[in-house]
């Protein structure tokens, strides 16, 4: 690596100070307004039913899609990195579909298909299934916004490694299942770990897909990010910072989970 000099500190000048304006004052802010009242309106705030709540079912949403989002992931790259078949290119777009889509485009799309004003959501409404405006729906949109990450972190890790190890054990007589669980999930444990945390991060952080069918009913249909907006909408500075506070310390656990993992991975 090359060493800092004369003529490079003027970036690393100017990349602190961006980052201290765009990243740290902002989290200073952040846990300073939400002490700003003292310590005991801040264990009010966070022991209070509804914060609790939304704390729960934001990581009930994060529970429920990260193993979905780490089962298809772990297929699609076993099947993107061992096979050719025809429509593959249209399935790795396919894929990258939820980076390029605007959150809210894909939950009001999914509002349209599966809300009562649809014929298949009428179906639903009068079999008593309630997707849209209850947890379900806001699942459903939560494994959309976050399916490509363990997919996209495994396809070039996998690639990178190559299939001599699987073929010699084919070759021995191994299953299929034995191959993946005695020598292609050793090797990629903690490149799929590292997908996990992303994957986990960016579920409980979403916003946009949430809002649209979640209809944020108090108590019911509020994760953390909606009930931030919420609060500070109705003037309840402190507690929406509180909220934030809640879920900016989630996000630091998971950049720690993060660089250790990557640092293990090498």
């Amino acid at each position: 690596m090359i060493g800092i000099n004369k003529n490079n500190r003027g970036l690393v000048v100017l990349a602190w100070a961006v980052a201290t304006v765009v990243l740290l004052l902002p989290i200073f802010l952040i846990f300073s307004q939400a002490l700003s009242a003292g310590w005991a309106i801040l264990w009010a705030n966070i022991s209070a039913d509804y914060m609790l709540h939304a704390l729960s079912l934001t990581l009930l949403m994060a529970v429920l899609s990260v193993p979905l989002n780490t089962l298809f992931g772990i297929a699609v790259a076993w099947l993107f990195t061992h096979y050719e078949f025809r429509g593959k290119s249209l399935l790795s777009a396919f894929i990258d579909i939820p980076y390029a889509v605007s959150p809210v485009v894909a939950g009001l799309c999914y509002l349209v298909m599966y809300g009562v004003e649809s014929r298949f959501g009428q179906w639903l409404s009068q079999h008593d299934i309630m997707l849209m405006f209850a947890w379900p729906g806001m699942l459903m949109v939560t494994v959309f916004v976050t399916v490509p990450y363990v997919a996209r972190i495994l396809i070039p890790f996998m690639q990178i490694q190559g299939s001599d190890e699987e073929e010699a054990a084919l070759t021995l007589g191994a299953s299929g299942w034995q191959i993946f669980r005695r020598v292609t999930l050793p090797r990629i444990q903690w490149t799929v770990l590292y997908g996990v945390i992303l994957s986990n991060a960016r579920a409980i952080g979403e916003f946009g897909a949430v809002s649209v069918v979640s209809g944020m009913i108090l108590n019911q249909t509020l994760t953390l990010p909606l009930l931030v907006e919420q609060l500070n909408n109705d003037y309840k500075t402190v507690a929406a910072f509180t909220a934030a506070a809640l879920l900016v310390s989630i996000a630091m656990l998971a950049v720690l989970g993060k660089r250790l993992v990557a640092q293990r991975i090498g």
